[in-house]
């Protein structure tokens, strides 16, 4: 809710108590409402463990969406998996997610996926032979996405020119971007968080660095933009969802969402919304808040009918979906 990708948590938040408001409206689940218990781990790792400790042991709380960040989920998920209590995060890609146990579980797509879906892109579409990559050491989201784009494009037959690291909080990449230029590839992928990538990007338009940077979902918010400015024009990356998409239920979704919050869902709304949305259907087929009942409940999820798509789990309990560029 606060912190350096704030963004992602407040919009979460808004798209989970949408969800769950229109759930209520609709007479609960099992003929009783839900309630959202919200702890701001400040987007600090080691705040997130605690956040996860207050809800399970002070709040009783019958599951966790949260956290989006896959390092944070990666700090809470040992404590819901140890409490036998489902957890399902909206946007957090890092495969090492779910693998803490099996109670843990996402309504997004993972890296793997998103790596290779941008390496097609720069292969296929953008004709790139000659990539690079900056990304961020310190988060293991970055890691790993940075990890799986290099792996498909060099099967797609790519060559990584320049491997260039950053760190979370940095404010000066051109000693990086003077590397990445010198390399002289058609297209950079920067798998990054919101906060450093308007920089980045501001960056490697001064440095003359005119090939187009591409992305993950941690792109996708309003403040990409808004630090960014025209730099980030013409670049792309991949999220879950398009606000623009003439699919109706998308569209119903982006205008209750407006209405009620004066800002067009991004991704990780639409998230937020579809996670509270699989936890409240999971709740009705498990009959109850039993704790195993509900994780077998949420695992065999199945066509479920998201904002972000038709989602159901694989038996590693991640969700199988599409992308968007």
């Amino acid at each position: 809710m606060t912190g350096d990708t704030a963004t992602f948590g407040r919009s979460a938040d808004q798209g989970m108590r949408l969800a769950i408001e229109e759930i209520n409206a609709a007479g609960g689940v099992l003929g009783r409402p839900l309630e959202l218990i919200t702890e701001d781990d400040r987007s600090i790792t080691e705040e997130a463990r605690t956040a996860a400790q207050k809800l399970l042991q002070r709040d009783q709380v019958v599951a966790l969406l949260g956290e989006v960040a896959s390092s944070r989920s990666l700090a809470a998920a040992p404590e819901a998996q140890r409490a036998r209590v489902p957890m399902i995060s909206p946007g957090s890609t890092n495969p090492k997610v779910t693998e803490v146990g099996d109670y843990v579980f996402r309504a997004c797509f993972i890296d793997p996926f998103q790596g290779a879906v941008m390496a097609r892109f720069a292969v296929e579409d953008l004709r790139g032979r000659r990539l690079a990559i900056l990304f961020d050491f310190k988060q293991d989201y970055s890691v790993g996405l940075a990890e799986f784009f290099r792996q498909k494009a060099r099967e797609l037959g790519a060559e990584i020119v320049a491997d260039e690291r950053y760190t979370s909080g940095d404010i000066d990449f051109r000693p990086q971007l003077t590397t990445i230029r010198a390399a002289n590839p058609d297209a950079v992928f920067v798998p990054g968080y919101y906060t450093e990538v308007g920089l980045i990007a501001r960056q490697a338009r001064e440095k003359g660095l005119n090939v187009p940077l591409l992305g993950g979902d941690g792109w996708d918010s309003e403040k990409t933009v808004e630090i960014g400015g025209v730099a980030v024009d013409g670049y792309y990356f991949s999220t879950h969802y398009a606000a623009d998409s003439d699919n109706p239920r998308v569209q119903e979704f982006v205008r209750k969402f407006a209405a009620k919050n004066g800002a067009t869902p991004d991704a990780m709304a639409a998230l937020g919304y579809d996670a509270a949305g699989i936890l409240a259907d999971a709740l009705g087929r498990a009959g109850g808040t039993d704790g195993a009942k509900l994780r077998d409940a949420i695992a065999a999820t199945s066509g479920f009918d998201g904002v972000t798509g038709k989602i159901s789990m694989d038996e590693k309990r991640n969700a199988r979906k599409d992308a968007v560029v």
